[in-house]
């Protein structure tokens, strides 16, 4: 089967995570990128990596990669393409662009319509007629990015990004993105070999995100449309075979997901239920100060109020009470928190072991490591 080379774009912060993801299905030559990893594999490769990567947000197939010394021969490059081999006539596509320090081109709109004009004069030369463009519900989706006087060009064939795993129904205020949940999880380096608990849950994004990491659910079990199903390589009984089920890992352990909200917590049991992991996930509607669980050698992850979209009158309280209950109630546990209020974090009065930089959406966040120990720590 052909080799290609391809692209799964992430999150800052989680491009080693998900390098050692892509190592795991079968990916070959590996390297990290800026939010991207880079690597090559077949056709069999794209449709895993879009069905079983948790951090990928996209997988690109790249077609093209070429120098250009100004916009003319940009265009002429593109245009030289036999774009017939991507999608016919009677297709309609969109270009996504991304334009770093180039000094032909000022702004991704203008690089945009010129790889358009280049694929539209190409199929009316060819074929007398030339495909539509959609924004809203594209066919094939054209992906450019030019750094300096570099170009590649590439075809997604994820189409929606792949945090939409298809369970979601309900969300509160402030959802945490699937692909980072899973992300905050898989640095944890928790597999499911012990209890987890997200005492702040929302819509229960990371107690649905760990219980399919502990069975081995693929993250994309549930979602229905990618874009390469419209490629005119499509193969449906490769696709069947990749997709057929596997059989779930058996999980000994306790998943908790508690909130004080009795509207987020029937969100995330929704949520869960469309999952299939809802018999897996004991839920509570309590505030954090309340909750009386039993813990041990467990992991705790926690994405709690920012004071940004979510309003919280006294941040600075709210993590205090955090550190209080993680050191007094959850001692001999590992506990990790995701925050972008950095003066709040303060609060939690505990000597962090580990600090990682995420972002959740543009918010840059501290993602932070309290290991408890019972008395002080030797």
């Amino acid at each position: 089967m052909k080799e290609y080379k391809l692209i799964a774009k992430t999150f800052s912060g989680l491009e080693d995570v998900l390098a050692k993801e892509v190592k795991r299905i079968g990916g070959k030559n590996v390297r990290r990128g800026k939010r991207a990893v880079f690597y090559e594999g077949d056709l069999e490769l794209i449709y895993k990596s879009n069905y079983q990567l948790r951090t990928a947000l996209r997988i690109l197939k790249e077609i093209e990669h070429f120098n250009f010394k100004d916009v003319d021969q940009f265009y002429l490059k593109c245009k030289r393409i036999k774009w017939q081999n991507y999608f016919t006539v009677d297709q309609n596509f969109v270009i996504n662009s991304v334009v770093v320090n180039s000094r032909d081109f000022r702004n991704s709109m203008f690089t945009s319509l010129k790889v358009k004009d280049a694929i539209a004069d190409y199929f009316r030369e060819n074929f007398g007629k030339r495909p539509n463009v959609d924004t809203e519900n594209p066919d094939i989706i054209i992906n450019v990015h030019v750094f300096q006087d570099n170009c590649t060009l590439s075809i997604d064939s994820s189409g929606e990004s792949l945090h939409k795993r298809g369970y979601r129904v309900k969300q509160g205020e402030a959802p945490l993105n699937e692909v980072l949940a899973a992300g905050m999880i898989n640095l944890t380096g928790w597999l499911g070999n012990s209890d987890f608990m997200d005492p702040m849950c929302g819509s229960g994004t990371l107690a649905i995100e760990a219980a399919m990491i502990a069975q081995n659910i693929p993250p994309a079990k549930f979602r229905k449309e990618f874009a390469f199903k419209n490629w005119n390589d499509f193969d449906p009984v490769l696709w069947e075979k990749i997709t057929e089920p596997v059989e779930k890992r058996e999980f000994r352990h306790k998943i908790y997901a508690s909130d004080i909200s009795g509207s987020n917590l029937l969100n995330a049991q929704t949520n869960a239920r469309r999952a299939l992991v809802f018999n897996k996930i004991q839920f509570a509607c309590t505030d954090f100060k309340n909750l009386d669980v039993k813990l041990d050698n467990a992991t705790i992850v926690t994405n709690p109020p920012y004071g940004e979209r979510l309003r919280e009158n006294d941040l600075d309280g709210l993590y205090s009470m955090i550190g209080e209950r993680l050191k007094h109630q959850f001692a001999g546990n590992s506990a990790w928190i995701l925050s972008s209020a950095f003066e709040s974090l303060k609060f939690v009065g505990l000597k962090p072991s580990q600090k990682i930089d995420l972002f959740n959406g543009a918010l840059k966040c501290k993602y932070n490591n309290y290991r408890l120990f019972e008395g002080k720590e030797k």
